[in-house]
């Protein structure tokens, strides 16, 4: 279980910039509280009002139960984008209102900085690639002695091993003597990533004032991460700073799909919930900041009593660090500025189902957490809201298919839910569910620079909806993904902790086949059973239905190298990235159609060359 280390907790306040005014949140949290509790029951009463139509049965409040149980993110979700979009009206910098963090100035770094690479049987080309990237720019700055490169290795297999080892020795022989870079690998890995980072804090912790977490795939530009610091230095309450991480260009169809959605969202929903949650913001476990000695001394993760899939060491590790950092008395800050700060996302749908079912595993732990002592109320608060974004989708699927069976039947007397009533709830949910990237899109339909971030006006608006009517097919894919999954949980069934693909490739029929058919089966069997009793029902219940049943082709067409290579050449769902390249952008020589690679001075472009990092 988790260590009680906080005694006594201290309130992060006062003009240091952390935390504004304790009087003020709380007022701010009562409001947003409110707000969703008020708007969970309209849409609750709503639905058993809809449902009344035939008399009420058990059939119905089950139904009303399931329906529950999928509202919190939405309403969530809709209330951080109102918040978000009025934000984004009102201040001409909304990232500084929601979060005041005062930084020093860049010639004023004199902490000692670790940055962390940590790494699992991953290509270590593009760990050496994005590290050396990363160095060089921290080395222009003229303040890389401030910093020190550790790649923490968990790796187990010999190829990925020998491939680390020969890239470091690459990088040392490029930037040593002017930066220190250190390899260690551990030969078993208690912890998984949690206990990698707490292994370098009890044996280098002493050394540093602060640690930069990063993931394989993370890359950071120099001028983010000094301003990381200088936030860090200036605020000694501060715990954790986390950046806001947006996706690499790509010319996977999927990925760049999907991370134009995650942009559209990204922008109202994080300032939402920065403007509630304040100094208790969360962690994503990578492209972070720490302070070394309250995360070393509070957010120590000992194993969970029982056995796996839900005892034993903590998946999800990050949640559970914020807010332990929380109970110790130090502040957790998102930084939401959607620039400096990059990952890359999954290639595919096989890909990204699988990267989803490992949160949802370490998610379900904190079942276990919710007990832990000392634990602020809106700590507990996401770690139950963590739970129910996947509990939820169990949830759902359960809701349409007894809907489904609701609808098909031959009432003997009279409707069994009021049409107008349903058609104002499913209005209602829609606009809820669509609430934070409509926010976005229509602030930057309002802003020059905004349509001009991602290729004009008609490019925007097309991939807008074109992503909406993804996601809508997209995501009774991956509720019944998660609803399989859960089930194997019961029986023992863990997932395997495997390296992420990160390139584009070509899915192939069988491969989507073996890993979709559950939904495909489902889909079919749901159409089937409606044409053949009430066709007209199927409305209400399409988007799930045609998600599930086209789960295979989406798969398949959306990895398909051509298609997202026309995608780029095109300009669809584009992202800022792409419409003007950041340096440390072009210099990794993506390959994205029609754009120039930067250019480098020719004894960098030399010695990059001959470390492969291009």
């Amino acid at each position: 279980m988790l260590t009680d280390r906080a005694s006594n907790p201290r309130h992060v306040t006062g003009p240091d910039g952390v935390e504004p005014d304790e009087a003020v949140m709380s007022r701010r949290r009562a409001l947003f509280f409110f707000l969703v509790v008020a708007t969970t029951a309209f849409a609750i009463a709503l639905m058993v009002a809809t449902l009344s139509s035939g008399g009420f049965d058990l059939l119905d409040a089950v139904l009303t139960l399931c329906f529950a149980l999928t509202l919190p993110w939405t309403v969530i979700g809709f209330w951080n984008a109102v918040v978000g979009f009025a934000l984004m009206r009102r201040h001409r910098d909304p990232a500084a209102a929601v979060c005041p963090l005062e930084a020093d100035p860049p010639n004023a770094v004199t902490a000692k900085t670790a940055i962390l690479s940590c790494i699992r049987n991953e290509d270590a080309d593009r760990v050496v690639r994005h590290l050396d990237r990363m160095i060089q720019g921290l080395q222009q700055s003229g303040y890389g002695q401030a910093f020190e490169i550790f790649v923490l290795s968990d790796s187990t297999w010999s190829e990925c091993i020998e491939a680390e080892e020969a890239g470091i020795r690459r990088l040392r022989e490029r930037w040593s003597p002017h930066m220190s870079i250190r390899y260690r690998r551990r030969p078993d890995n208690p912890g998984f990533k949690a206990g990698n980072i707490q292994d370098f804090m009890t044996r280098r912790g002493d050394d540093f004032d602060f640690a930069l977490v990063l993931d394989a795939d993370s890359l950071m530009a120099p001028e983010t991460i000094l301003r990381m610091v200088g936030i860090m230095q200036r605020n000694p309450r501060l715990g954790i700073l986390q950046s806001l991480v947006v996706g690499l260009p790509s010319t996977s169809a999927f990925a760049r799909i999907f991370q134009f959605g995650m942009r559209l969202g990204m922008r109202s929903y994080s300032l939402g919930s920065a403007w509630w949650q304040g100094d208790s913001g969360p962690y994503w476990g990578h492209n972070a900041l720490l302070r070394v000695e309250p995360f070393r001394a509070y957010c120590r993760l000992d194993p969970l009593p029982g056995r796996p899939p839900l005892g034993g060491w903590i998946l999800s590790h990050d949640q559970v660090e914020a807010v332990l950092m929380r109970r110790a008395g130090y502040a957790v800050r998102v930084l939401p500025l959607e620039r400096g700060s990059w990952e890359e996302n999954p290639p595919t749908l096989v890909e990204f189902v699988r990267r989803d079912l490992r949160w949802c595993q370490g998610n379900l732990q904190y079942l276990r957490l919710l007990g832990t002592p000392g634990l602020r109320p809106i700590g507990r608060v996401q770690l139950v809201l963590a739970i129910l974004m996947f509990i939820g989708s169990p949830a759902w699927v359960l809701f349409m298919t007894l809907a489904a069976l609701q609808i098909g039947r031959v009432p003997e007397s009279g409707p069994m839910f009021d049409p107008v009533l349903g058609w104002l709830l499913f209005a209602l949910i829609m606009t809820m569910v669509f609430a934070p990237k409509l926010a976005t899109l229509g602030s930057l339909l309002l802003s020059r620079q905004g349509r001009a971030d991602f290729g004009g006006g008609p490019r925007l608006l097309a991939g807008a909806f074109g992503e909406i009517l993804f996601s809508t097919l997209l995501a009774p894919v991956m509720a019944l993904a998660h609803s399989l999954f859960m089930g194997g949980l019961l029986f023992g069934k863990a997932i395997v902790w495997s390296p992420q693909r990160r390139d584009t490739y070509r899915l192939k029929l069988t491969q989507a086949l073996r890993r979709l058919w559950p939904q495909t089966l489902f889909g079919l069997a749901a159409l089937l059973w409606l044409i053949s009793t009430d066709a007209a029902g199927a409305v209400f219940l399409s988007p799930f239905i045609f998600g599930a049943l086209l789960a295979v082709p989406i798969a398949v067409l959306t990895a398909w190298p051509a298609l997202g290579a026309w995608l780029a050449r095109i300009g669809l769902w584009r992202i800022p990235e792409e419409v003007d390249p950041p340096a440390l952008i072009q210099s990794l020589g993506l390959p994205l159609v029609g754009r120039k690679r930067a250019s480098v001075p020719a004894s960098d472009q030399v010695a990059a060359d001959s470390i492969g990092v291009d």
